[in-house]
């Protein structure tokens, strides 16, 4: 895969390789696929104002998240069922990820377990949550997380019922029968059963709580002493709960766009919910990241990082471990660049001033 030259590219590769089934689960916004194609279309409405003449022989891409050491601000968001897309699954992304010097974050739905992800070696790990109607189920998963050196747990908070994925309704979506949850395996939640739509939204009305609620985050505190990333926060009222709530950090999602459409992107729901916590805790981002322009573009806006999501299991589908290992190395590249050419050599020299978006109020240029 030598000639491959930007994120994208791997989609449409992947869409050839894949059978529809899942390619479509993948791809797939809800509904009308608004949001997923604004979370996209958003970053270009965004443009940079460069600053010239800044001595940028030397680009330093670092920084921490949650006192974690990182390579660069790009780290790996929950994506579901990997092994769908390739049969190291899990395993290869976990391998790519700590080669990149970053974090992963492992679904709850993933297809490997969070013993078999850790048995790869070391790597600063996440783990995401979804709140089962059965609490000893979470209070079981989280420990066993904990146990496996995972260092924070992703709450998801915007699937209390799964979004209307018409791709999947069609395509009657199933787990293939080879796999399981593998989270779940011991507790009999492993399985998917077929249904007359998608298997994945049946499986999520009868396990997954609709009851959630703030007082079950200050419940998820109890149970656990590892940080707690809120995973879902679209706004300004919900952030300030959110660190009221105890929250250690936000990442502003909308889910892939795969829940509520008509949702803002992310990047545009990202500077409301930065100035809402006010430096209390921080603030990251997932959606429609492409390329390292738009990773800039997001922590101008105030993000303390940014996470991927289709990127990986494309790139996965399409050539393994080595497929994720390059989207990671491609986007820190185009990162690096985007720095060096705005005139920043570190992270925290990224700032405000450095782009200009359409909600800016209008520029007094000085009379010379």
């Amino acid at each position: 895969m030598e000639n491959i030259t930007n994120v994208m590219e791997y989609e449409i590769i992947a869409k050839e390789k894949l059978p529809k089934m899942i390619y479509d689960y993948y791809a797939s916004g809800a509904e009308d696929q608004w949001t997923l194609q604004e979370n996209r279309n958003a970053f270009s409405r965004i443009l940079f104002r460069p600053c010239i003449l800044v001595d940028v022989s030397n680009i330093d891409t670092t920084t921490s998240v949650l006192g974690f050491k990182v390579s660069m601000p790009i780290m790996v968001a929950p994506t579901a069922m990997q092994k769908m897309a390739h049969p190291e699954g899990e395993y290869a992304t976990a391998r790519a990820t700590s080669a990149a010097g970053t974090i992963m974050t492992l679904s709850s739905w993933a297809t490997s377990s969070v013993e078999e992800v850790a048995s790869t070696g070391p790597g600063i790990r996440f783990f995401q949550l979804y709140v089962y109607k059965d609490r000893n189920v979470v209070r079981q998963l989280v420990k066993r997380a904990e146990r496996a050196g995972f260092k924070a747990i992703a709450l998801t908070v915007d699937t209390p019922r799964l979004g209307r994925r018409e791709a999947d309704i069609k395509n009657r979506f199933v787990l293939p029968s080879h796999l399981t949850l593998k989270n779940f395996e011991g507790l009999d939640l492993g399985k998917m059963d077929k249904t007359d739509d998608s298997g994945l939204a049946s499986y999520v009305a009868g396990q997954v709580d609709r009851s959630l609620s703030w007082k079950d985050v200050k419940w998820l505190q109890t149970i656990t002493h590892l940080p707690i990333l809120l995973k879902g926060v679209l706004t300004a009222e919900d952030a300030r709960l959110a660190v009221e709530s105890g929250a250690a950090g936000i990442i502003v999602s909308n889910h892939g766009a795969r829940q509520l459409d008509y949702a803002p992107a992310t990047v545009m729901a990202l500077e409301e919910v930065v100035k809402a916590v006010q430096g209390r805790i921080p603030v990251f981002l997932d959606g429609g990241i492409r390329r390292g322009t738009d990773v800039f573009k997001a922590l101008a806006l105030g993000a303390s990082g940014v996470f991927i999501g289709r990127p990986v299991v494309f790139s996965l589908a399409v050539d393994g471990e080595a497929g994720v290992r390059k989207v990671l190395q491609m986007l820190h590249d185009e990162f690096e660049l985007t720095m060096a050419l705005s005139g920043c050599r570190s992270i925290k020299e990224i700032t405000r001033s450095h782009i200009t978006t359409p909600w800016d109020p209008p520029r007094i240029t000085p009379r010379l």
